[in-house]
């Protein structure tokens, strides 16, 4: 084997968190209709992405202290992606829906006509 790893083509390896989607929801996200005067950090998590941001709004936060804003999760045997929102008052992760690209799910959190993500 010449010291060099053998990877078997048969095995998968889920490409998120990766640093260039990363910066690419973070473009993404300065474009969204609301508070977009505050800046949201895109965190690394396991198998994808959570956004936190300063909560502008004081509806969540009174003290107006980081917040969880969504957590997206790349499902590696469907090749599809999980969004979640935050239920704040009982502090958990609700699955919101399952979408086949990572641009859809920008346009639905810049967008956010129900107010569940930017609250």
């Amino acid at each position: 084997m010449n010291g060099h790893l053998a990877v078997s083509h048969s095995m998968s390896v889920c490409p998120h968190p990766n640093e260039v989607d990363r910066k690419r929801i973070i473009r993404a996200l300065a474009k969204r209709r609301r508070y977009r005067y505050v800046t949201p950090e895109v965190l690394l998590v396991e198998a994808g992405y959570h956004i936190v941001s300063p909560c502008c709004s004081r509806n969540i936060d009174p003290e107006g202290g980081v917040i969880d804003i969504a957590r997206l999760e790349f499902q590696d045997r469907s090749r599809c992606w999980k969004l979640y929102r935050k239920d704040h008052k009982a502090g958990c992760w609700i699955e919101h829906g399952e979408f086949h690209a990572l641009a859809q799910i920008l346009e639905l959190l810049n967008e956010d006509p129900d107010r569940q993500f930017w609250q």
